[in-house]
This record gives structure tokens, sequence and C-alpha cells, in this order.
């Protein structure tokens, strides 16, 4: 059995017909893909954002209650070094630049293969631009610093159309690949695409499909929302026009990426590949816009940002489409994956359970609620029918657990910035994880939490989660409380964790 694993970085569900009919986007790719496969409507976030969500990819384990974005541990099992113990020949083909990052060590050197495509985003991959720039790098860089805009625009000035950007490039590289090895034995190749992730820099015919008004010389292709303050400087002054192009800016690359997607599957029926090859297409995170005056990917996780699309096909599901109404989230990933090639899912893995059941109708997904979140904030559990976001308390302890001395990428953290500022000295050092053999480094951090609020919503008769019943349904409220602490005692976290949710009491 062949996998293919297909991320989609910042990909919505309601961007997708699938999921949303009533969307104007056109993704016709993923369509036919859908009308094969198993479609998952409760699949959801584990850890957040980009490389936490990795970690548990590639490793099986969550750490959103242990520690911020960072390299891989030394005791984290490697998904692709399990399959290349099985005899299989292991792939990876992206465009992803967080993975050659000092933070992101580990995380590609067990596949046999790997191919980076350079430029996107912040990638260091061409010297900044120095000199005059157009007009739409000068706007984005109102509300964000300008070398980020110019580091973006000096890698892709030389683009002449959409074959140059970097969809083209992953999927058209990913095809290469199943060419070159697709017949040299079992495989398993891990495609992943950094768009539909900002900027969101779109090529014609992309960038007019979804909007006739408004250009990224009027209007800002890349806001902020790391930083709270640009992120509150920039909703006080824009206007319904230019979050309306944004989006459409969006819904273009959507539609891009398809197109390109739809290149690399061809190559599944040249070579006669869909009898024997499992395809997995999934995110990492969705991506708001403004729904709340807020972009991005940040707590609270809303379903508009956490509720991700996952699509499987299997060769032994004959064509046939069906969906799944049940929980899985992306640490399973990691399980089902080495399920699917019939290999023990290792013991390290902590929090992965395999879902191939539920995708072969054989038996239920593995969960009957799940937590999730980003480091330093709150806590989000749902039941399916029930989400409840419990915030952090003020004054509370917060540390990070290693065996490292990191100089973490903590994206949720204005005081003390994204990057480059060494960690604390530590408070300790010693066995603080019982399913770990070595001695975890104990660091004192301070992070500002987006917020101290706490929300309770129904998903069914609330879709939208614009109703908080955290007040008015407080005997829902504390069942879910309840199930909350009954979760983090059994996924295992830090003893404070408990005392910084106040759930010490619960």
């Amino acid at each position: 059995m062949n996998i293919v694993l297909i991320m989609v970085d910042s990909l919505n569900r309601h961007a997708l017909q699938v999921y949303n009919p009533d969307t104007v986007c056109r993704s016709p790719t993923i369509d036919r893909l859908a009308a094969k496969s198993v479609v998952f409507d409760k699949h959801y976030i584990s850890s957040l954002p980009c490389m936490p969500a990795r970690r548990e990819l590639i490793s099986g384990r969550k750490e959103f209650l242990w520690r911020p974005w960072g390299p891989l541990e030394v005791f984290d099992p490697r998904l692709p070094a399990v399959l290349n113990a099985a005899g299989y020949n292991t792939g990876i083909v992206t465009d992803h630049y967080h993975y050659w990052e000092e933070q992101a060590n580990g995380y590609v050197e067990d596949f046999s293969s790997a191919v980076f495509i350079r430029g996107h985003e912040t990638d260091f991959w061409k010297l900044p631009e120095q000199g005059d720039v157009p007009a739409w790098v000068d706007k984005i860089s109102e509300f964000r610093s300008a070398v980020h805009p110019r580091q973006y625009y000096a890698n892709v000035k030389d683009f002449q159309g959409e074959e140059d950007f970097f969809p083209a490039k992953v999927f058209s590289e990913s095809a290469s690949w199943l060419d070159e090895n697709a017949m040299k034995g079992d495989f398993f190749l891990q495609v992943e695409s950094f768009d539909v992730h900002e900027p969101f820099d779109t090529p014609e015919p992309y960038a007019s499909m979804y909007s006739s008004e408004g250009s990224k010389d009027e209007f800002n292709i890349w806001p902020p929302y790391q930083m709270y303050n640009d992120l509150d400087a920039f909703m006080a002054q824009t206007s319904d026009e230019e979050l309306a192009f944004i989006e459409s800016q969006y819904l273009g690359k959507v539609t891009m990426v398809d197109k390109w997607l739809g290149v690399f599957l061809q190559k599944f029926d040249e070579l006669d590949l869909w009898k024997n090859t499992m395809v997995v297409f999934t995110t990492d995170h969705g991506h708001d816009f403004a729904q709340r005056g807020v972009f991005g990917k940040q707590y609270p996780h809303y379903d508009s940002h956490a509720n991700l699309p996952m699509i499987v096909y299997h060769p032994d599901n004959n064509n046939v489409a069906r969906r799944v109404d049940e929980l899985t989230q992306n640490v399973d990933l990691f399980a089902t994956c080495i399920d699917a090639a019939g290999v023990t899912v290792p013991d390290e893995s902590r929090h992965s359970r395999s879902f191939l059941d539920a995708v072969l109708g054989q038996g239920p997904c593995p969960h009957d609620a799940i937590t999730y979140g980003t480091f330093g904030q709150g806590v989000c559990i749902t039941d399916g029918t029930w989400t409840l976001y419990k915030s952090p308390v003020e004054n509370k302890p917060l540390f990070s657990y290693s065996t490292m001395l990191l100089r973490p990428l903590i994206v949720d953290n204005p005081v003390d910035g994204r990057v480059g500022k060494l960690p604390e000295k530590p408070v300790d050092q010693g066995y603080f994880d019982p399913t770990v053999p070595l001695p975890l480094w104990k660091i004192p951090i301070a992070i500002d939490p987006r917020t101290r609020e706490n929300f309770l919503f129904n998903r069914i008769d609330d879709p939208e989660q614009k109703n908080n019943l955290w007040d008015s349904r407080a005997d829902k409220r504390d069942t879910l409380l309840q199930l909350l602490k009954h979760k983090l005692i059994d996924e295992g976290c830090p003893p404070e964790q408990f005392e910084r949710l106040g759930l010490e009491h619960v």
C-alpha cells in the first residue's frame, strides 16, 4: 500500500464546495477527489500553529501544553523513520520554508528524499530588496516590518506567470517524484503546499476571478495578526471593500492550488496508482478573515479555522463516496499512516490514534472528545456538539518543558517578539513527563493571552459560534469542564496547567 499525504496550508472548509455548496470558489480537482473518497466532517486541529502541527504529524505527540514552536525532541518518534524501517521509500516535496529554519531541526532529516521549493513568505532565499519597490510592497509595510514584504518581493519579483508560483512548482515536482520513484516499491510521499497561506499574492487569472474591483496596490494582501497592536491598528482603518478583496485573493489561491493539484493527481491516472495508494488530503489549520475582528488562526480557536477539511481516498473503498461525522484531529495522522502501512504504531507516539477503521467503514473514530490549542493560550475541547474554550486566569505560572534550551519562536508573544530572544534561566531539570525517559528543562515563559474570557457554544444550533452560553448553560459548562480536566489528566500535561486554567477545583 502506497501512502500520499497532501497538506495545503491554511485551507478553510468554507472555501470548498464539498463542505460549503454556497461558496463561489471553484475547486474541481478537490471535488473529484471527494466524489470517490471518505469526507470527514469533524476533523480538527490539535496544536497550533505551523510547526507545532507538524510535530504532531511527524511524532504523534501533542505539544501545546508542554512547549512552544521548536525542533523535534530527541525522544520523538519520526513518521518517515518508522516507514523507512518497514521497507518504504519515503519522500517529501514542500515549499514550507519553516522546515529550513533553526527552530525546525529534525523534521525532514529522516525522509529518504526531499525536494525543497524556496522563496515563500519570508524565506531567506534571496537578499531582501533594498531599493524602490512596487506600491503593493509599501502597502503591506504599513502594518508590519518592511523587512518581511521586501524579502518576499525579492524572492518573487522575477516571476512571469503562474508556472513560477509556488503551487505549480510543488505539485509539478511531486508529479516528477512519482515518475522517478513510484515503481521502485511501496512509498510514502508527503506533499506540502505552503499556499494558500499568506501573503495573498495571486497571479492572473486568479487575482480577478472572485473580485472585479481593487488591486494589491490599493489594498493590503498581507494583514498583520501575530502582533496585537499591529492587528488592532489595521482593523481600525480597514474597510469592507478591503476585507472583501483580501478574501477574494485567498479564494483565487485556492483555485490555483486546485489546478496544480490536478496536475499531480493526473499522474495517478498515468501510473495506475489509484489501485494501490491511499491519499490523505488535509491542512494544518484554517485562516480567519476578520469574522470577529481578527485574522489568522489565533486563540480562541473557533470552528472557522479549527474544524478542518480532510478527504481520504482508499482503494479498498471501490471509489464509493462516504461521509464520517465523528471526531478526528491532526495528531491522528501519524498513527493512521503507520496503520495503513501495516506497521505497529510506536508507544512513544503518546497521543495519536488511528482512524483507519473509519476510513474503511469497519469501525468508529477513536475519540469521544478532543482537546486542542496554542501554547500559552487557552485550551479548547469539543465533543462534536458542544465546544468550550477555557482561557487562562491571571498571574499563574507557565513553563516550557524540553530536553533543549531553545530559542523558541513564540508566535503569540508581543512582549518578547517573535524570534531571537533567549529563554529565561531554567528553574529546574527533571523527569516531568513519565513517558519521556530523559530529564527535561523547566523554563519560565511569559505570554500575554489573547483573551481571558471563557466561551461555550452549541455547534449544532449555532454553527457560526456567535452565542456564548458560558453563563446561561452552567450545567453543560460544568460537564465540559469536568471532561476537559479528565482529558488533560488522561493525555498528560504539566500540573501547573490546572492552576493556570482554573481547573484545580473542578
